[in-house]
């Protein structure tokens, strides 16, 4: 049940919308469901023996404002308080009994009309369609005092999730103030006018956030917006010294063909120019790390060694996402890791991951500041994959996008709980549905590649491969077995233990330092994790098609310093046996 707000300053013009057939001819039998003192007039079902609809709007009109023309110039100059009230597509269809109750709770919460208060406001509650009603009320009480109001939509929220609960509704999250504005109606009305296939709102948030995504510096975030085709406005003080910033949409004009602009504090509130100058500051991209990013193995793309780089230090992030406050810092570097990933991947995952992207905004706020967080690393990710996307284009081989993808379906469970752990109820939901789309992502980029280390674990020879899968067996004996009992297939996983045996890597050792990184239980398909984990340790080719001859020499280590130091630090989340198991983290 969704109540929003507004105030307006005309009751009669509103009064006239409510009963009237709505712009699309969508307002089916305009009648009243409660009021005030339940004898208000109702120009929808009027009874009387001549009945007048304009005749009794007016009377309605007249009646709600009456303590507002007795108050005069006490009366606020917005002195219309409306609130629409919406009940969830799967929900029951509730009676207009039941929409009274609902709109009584609503103006006693808010102190519009206390239960029990003889000078509450009027108000009245119009229903013209099966999922909501519109309460009206006019501002000023009876003894001709203001109401009381603070807070009154996080109040009404409060009252929508306890009437939720007792009636047996679908139960939402309650929002914290963190959330981003959503489009009006008259935004989303003139899209569909206009055909375009979101609001103007919706487009320049996600076009601000991924020009943020790895920026060094606020010269290059303002340069990125430009070269997106958005229109840029600064706002300047006396001094000269910016204050603020305005974006627009070319050719999206109002009716005096003016261009509508938006600040970036109305867009998202930590899109705003000091919150971006915070995040700048506070963690300036490292761009020697991001190049360094792009650079490594020449038989690899700079798309690819971007990705790989940045597999590594998302892995690093979901270790720190098990730690204290100071996880919020590495949630936002997340969010601009999965925006670069999105504005640079190939175009069978692009779509999927700009809706992940899109969905873990929400997760990226709240109201946990870090007061010492070093983001520069995750950051300087995201930057190396904008770098090598905008270099060479977009496209790459789709096994690293794959590689990179599985471990942030692990980090984006692991925001999921570390939200949940400090009642973050919409913030979590978010990493949750943004998992969702990355394993689809992930099923789409792992598809050939995946397909094509199956067939090379097939082909290996009897023996090399029962090795293989005796090692596999001994270190995985409950993840190696489906959940009928029968052996999983580990073609794909064989195969990359033999490739890297054959450059110089222990099989067993490697497997076990894999195994040891982060915990499985979130795993969807524990044998895809390991793989794209053991092909990264390994230095092999993300895709078996880019497969070089290994160089004679000696057994290499099986991971740098830094892999090596994360695995020490990774603590296991699984649930132990006899741990309670709603514990047990949510199913990868």
């Amino acid at each position: 049940m969704v109540p929003k707000i507004r105030r307006g300053a005309r009751t009669h013009g509103l009064l006239v919308y409510l009963y009237g057939p709505g712009k699309r001819d969508e307002h089916l039998d305009p009648h009243l469901v409660g009021s005030w003192d339940g004898f208000a007039p109702d120009p929808g079902r009027d009874t009387s023996p001549d009945p007048d609809p304009k005749a009794t709007l007016a009377r309605l009109t007249a009646a709600l404002d009456l303590r507002v023309k007795q108050a005069g110039d006490r009366a606020p100059a917005k002195h219309v308080w409306h609130c629409s009230v919406r009940t969830d597509p799967g929900d029951r269809m509730l009676t207009d009994a039941e929409w009274n109750t609902v709109a009584q709770r609503l103006v006693a919460a808010t102190g519009i009309a206390p239960e029990g208060d003889p000078d509450g406001c009027r108000w009245a509650a119009v229903r013209h369609a099966d999922d909501h009603i519109h309460i009206l009320a006019t501002m000023v009480r009876g003894d001709l005092r203001r109401p009381r109001m603070n807070y009154d939509f996080k109040k009404a929220q409060a009252e929508c999730r306890r009437i939720e609960k007792e009636w047996g509704l679908r139960r939402l999250n309650p929002g914290d103030g963190t959330g981003s504005k959503a489009p009006t109606s008259a935004e989303r009305f003139k899209a569909e006018r206009t055909g375009r296939p979101e609001p103007s709102r919706a487009t320049l948030r996600e076009a601000v956030r991924q020009s943020l995504a790895g920026a060094a510096t606020e010269e290059e975030f303002f340069t990125r917006l430009r070269e997106a085709g958005l229109r840029v406005k600064m706002r300047h003080a006396p001094s000269g010294d910016a204050l603020g910033y305005n974006v627009a949409l070319p050719g999206d004009r109002n009716r005096r063909r003016e261009p509508i602009w938006f600040p970036g504090s109305k867009l998202a509130p930590d899109l705003s120019l000091p919150k971006i100058r915070l995040r700048l500051g506070d963690d300036t991209v490292n761009q020697t790390a991001a190049s360094a990013a792009t650079s490594g193995r020449p038989d690899w793309s700079p798309p690819a060694r971007a990705r790989r780089s940045a597999t590594g230090i998302a892995e690093r992030a979901a270790v720190l996402l098990d730690g204290g406050d100071e996880a919020a810092a590495q949630i936002v570097g997340v969010g601009e890791l999965l925006d670069a990933v999105a504005q640079t991947s190939p175009a069978a995952t692009r779509a999927e991951l700009a809706v992940a992207a899109r969905e873990f905004e929400r997760a990226t706020r709240s109201h946990v500041r870090a007061e010492r967080a070093d983001t520069r690393a995750i950051r300087s990710a995201a930057r190396g994959i904008i770098q090598a996307g905008s270099a060479l284009g977009r496209g790459e081989d789709g096994g690293t996008t794959a590689m990179l993808v599985s471990t942030l379906v692990l980090v984006t469970l692991a925001a999921a709980r570390w939200h949940s752990a400090r009642g973050h109820a919409q913030q979590a939901h978010a990493s949750r549905q943004t998992a969702e789309h990355l394993r689809t992502a992930y099923r789409q980029a792992a598809a050939t590649p995946m397909r094509a280390l199956r067939d090379q674990g097939r082909a290996l020879p009897d023996a090399v491969r029962r090795t293989h899968e005796a090692t596999i067996r001994a270190a995985l004996p409950e993840q190696s077995l489906r959940a009928d009992g029968t052996p999983r297939k580990t073609d794909a996983l064989a195969a990359t233990l033999a490739q890297a045996e054959q450059a110089g890597h222990d099989p067993e050792a490697l497997l076990q330092q894999a195994i040891a990184m982060r915990e499985l239980d979130t795993a969807e398909d524990v044998n895809d994790v390991l793989v794209w984990r053991l092909r990264r340790l390994a230095q092999l080719p993300a895709h078996p098609a880019e497969a070089t001859q290994p160089q004679a020499g000696t057994r290499q280590p099986t991971a740098s310093t830094n892999d090596r130091t994360s695995n020490r630090t990774a603590p296991t989340v699984a649930a132990r046996p006899g741990s309670d198991p709603r514990t047990r983290p949510p199913r990868r």
